[in-house]
């Protein structure tokens, strides 16, 4: 991994280093941990706002271990350990800094693990491939609660006049968390950006297995949207889990559990691809 420092963490074993990424004012440092191992990488794309510490991410590097398989997590710029002010991020600057890292691999085949606005992301990557260098390397997708065109499909129609009145006067919208002491905050650039990085406008040929868990108790994510995406993907083999009691963090250990069956699913699938 190509960073500006590399250190190891003797307690969890990983490299860890910091990535930069652009040049000039639009530089940002990326934060990423990784361990070696065997082929597929697996790679967790975190979700808004979340960081590479959570429950999730941390369950898939003890999964990695135990299965001697490459593993990476890294932080978007604004988000945990990485560099940037968080109301500065858009989803094509959170995809550009993916690709980035995921170059920093090598030439690996890749899993992707995306939760939430991770799973916007991983499709992004995908459908940009071959602009990114990475056609031919995502061999399987694991989409957690996956929230595509989340800003459009989402959150724009629950927003009442006032408050889309806000994003275009102040450029900025702030509304109380179900997850943290502090706001989430949606600006007008992250809106703008988001139409242009749409994925549900056609379909998503993937080129490769996607297994997609929703829980049907998701507050954030109706499980209907789950269903919508399957209709945008032509790949023949997709697999959609539904979680009747699931919510959204899908952190408990049964969710926990059927995570690590179906990314074992999608592993061996990837080296048979490979």
């Amino acid at each position: 991994m190509p960073a500006d420092t590399t250190t190891t963490d003797g307690a969890s074993g990983e490299i860890a280093g910091r990535l930069t990424v652009d040049t000039g004012t639009s530089a940002r440092e990326i934060a990423c941990r990784r361990i070696t191992g065997k082929a597929p990488t697996i790679v967790w794309l975190g979700g808004y706002r979340s960081d590479m510490r959570g429950t999730k991410a941390e369950h898939l590097l003890g999964f990695a271990k135990s299965h001697g398989l490459g593993y990476c997590r890294f932080d978007y710029s604004g988000h945990g350990e990485s560099s940037g002010r968080f109301e500065d991020g858009t989803i094509g600057g959170w995809t550009e800094e993916s690709a980035a890292v995921l170059n920093s691999l090598g030439k690996a085949p890749l899993v992707l693990a995306g939760s939430s606005m991770g799973a916007w992301i991983a499709l992004n990557l995908v459908r940009r491939a071959k602009e990114f260098g990475l056609e031919g390397r995502i061999k399987g997708l694991l989409l957690l609660a996956p929230a595509p065109d989340f800003t459009e499909r989402l959150l724009l129609p629950k927003l009442s006049a006032e408050q889309r009145a806000a994003i275009e006067t102040d450029g900025r919208l702030e509304i109380p968390s179900d997850y943290s002491d502090e706001p989430d905050l949606y600006t007008r650039a992250l809106f703008e950006d988001g139409r242009k990085n749409l994925v549900l406008d056609g379909l998503i040929d993937t080129g490769c297995p996607v297994t997609i868990i929703q829980g049907m108790a998701d507050a954030d994510v109706p499980y209907e949207h789950a269903l919508t995406l399957v209709e945008h993907l032509p790949h023949h083999a997709v697999i959609l889990s539904l979680v009747r009691d699931g919510d959204h963090r899908l952190s408990r250990p049964q969710d926990l559990d059927l995570i690590g069956r179906s990314l074992a699913d999608l592993v061996e699938t990837a080296g048979e691809m490979a």
